[in-house]
């Protein structure tokens, strides 16, 4: 990202220029150096004449109204021109320019007239235009009646000979009638042309520099993107986070209490039908069906929401896993205090990933677990001694869990080498309380 004065790649030409000052000229920077300031010199003064238009015709006609569309169009002006610069920058710029505006896919035109009158970007990229068609123009300009010259200059000697026996005119008072009598002519040329190379050069890197400044993006231009970002992620997850209450609310409070309800009356039932054969049998079964089901209804419900994480934190739900997983965990998970919900749940959800991974596909024998708080971020790893080869992408548990992270602005890495062995490391921002 292109910042001013910050963090900026330097300049190609005049990288080039510094490493290479004497074989410069004769280099392929030269030529796209010229045709990227001839382009300049065509585009200012018809950009002039267009700014300047627009400038008078808005300000003549602001008095029945019509005037503010035609200002609004000039404040618009610079966006394609903004486009049309950075296009030419490819010519002496290996690393395209980005686009500094947002992207509004879906927008109506209005929402995006509003965007973009709100962005920096498009005032820059207005300052842009305007020094275009004028204090850039003037440099081109007279950069390119520099080049025209030398090349005549250059090829005099045969311009002169396609003439004879005429005599030719080169400058006034100083006429020659022959190719020998142009030769001081075409080296002075030739001078000119080396200079051009040094001086087109320095105007392209100046005029490189400042376009990045202008018609770049820049990272106060991102403010408002990232905070809305932020933003967004945090609604996300809050709202991640009410719905999962509101599912483990209506599980608990709604089938659950059913469910028992359920298993009671079937109890009734096989009381009043004992002795009752093949009924009494039946309803015996029924009452065990619902009895497992309301021991998978609440299994489902701790797995959603551990009653335990939310009681006692992060540190107690890892020790209760540990103790009913079948392979041997050693739990070292250190915390000054309790953490957001949103930072608990996602970091215990990634250990039981691991934990259940380890157990299934991994092999292992032994599972470390080891969480601390190092510069404000909780660090959890999951290490174990299985045979290793794991791949977040075969499966979906790992690439959700890596999602969950990514709305709290944290990050999750698998080190999994062939034969082992497996740590999954989880940093989450965070504030202990």
């Amino acid at each position: 990202m292109n910042d001013a004065g910050e963090g900026q790649q330097p300049v190609a030409v005049l990288a080039a220029l510094r490493a290479r000052p004497l074989a410069f000229p004769f280099t392929r920077w030269t030529p796209r150096c010229w045709a990227h300031l001839l382009g300049g010199a065509l585009i200012g003064p018809p950009l002039l004449v267009t700014l300047a238009a627009l400038l008078t015709l808005g300000l003549g006609l602001s008095a029945v109204g019509l005037g503010l569309l035609v200002l609004l169009a000039l404040a618009l002006a610079g966006i394609p021109v903004g486009a049309v610069e950075r296009w030419r920058l490819r010519l002496v710029e290996p690393v395209p320019l980005p686009d500094p505006h947002s992207r509004l896919p879906g927008a109506g035109r209005g929402a995006r007239l509003r965007t973009r009158l709100r962005e920096r970007a498009t005032w820059r990229e207005l300052a842009h235009a305007v020094l275009t068609a004028t204090v850039l123009a003037v440099p081109s300009l007279g950069f390119t009646l520099l080049l025209a010259l030398s090349g005549a200059f250059v090829i005099s000697p045969l311009v002169v000979w396609s003439l004879a026996p005429e005599t030719v005119m080169l400058l006034p008072g100083h006429a020659v009638d022959g190719p020998l009598a142009a030769l001081p002519f075409s080296a002075v040329g030739l001078a000119g042309l080396l200079l051009c190379a040094y001086a087109g050069a320095l105007l392209t890197g100046a005029q490189v520099a400042l376009a990045r400044m202008l018609i770049g993006p820049r990272r106060d231009d991102l403010g408002h993107r990232v905070l809305e970002l932020t933003r967004s992620r945090a609604r996300l997850a809050d709202a991640f986070e009410a719905e999962r209450r509101r599912l483990e609310r209506d599980l608990h409070d709604g089938a659950q209490q059913q469910l028992v309800a359920l298993s009671m009356t079937l109890g009734l039932a096989e009381y009043e039908l004992q002795g009752a054969g093949r009924a009494s049998e039946l309803v015996a079964r029924a009452r065990g069906e619902a009895r497992e089901a309301l021991e998978q209804l609440r299994g489902l419900v701790r797995g959603i929401h551990p009653q335990v994480l939310t009681d006692h934190g992060l540190a107690a739900a890892v020790d209760e896993v540990a103790l009913r997983h079948p392979i041997p965990v050693a739990v070292d998970v250190a915390l000054p205090g309790r953490l957001p919900a949103l930072v608990e749940s996602t970091a215990y959800f990634t250990v039981t990933e691991a934990l259940t991974n380890a157990a299934k596909h991994g092999g292992a024998s032994a599972i470390t677990v080891h969480g601390r708080i190092e510069r404000g971020r909780l660090v959890v790893r999951v290490t174990d001694d299985g045979r290793g080869g794991a791949d977040p992408a075969a499966g979906a548990g790992l690439a959700g869990l890596a999602d969950r992270a990514a709305l709290l602005d944290g990050r999750l890495t698998v080190t999994s080498p062939a034969g082992g062995p497996t740590t999954l490391r989880l940093e989450v921002p965070c504030s202990a309380s």
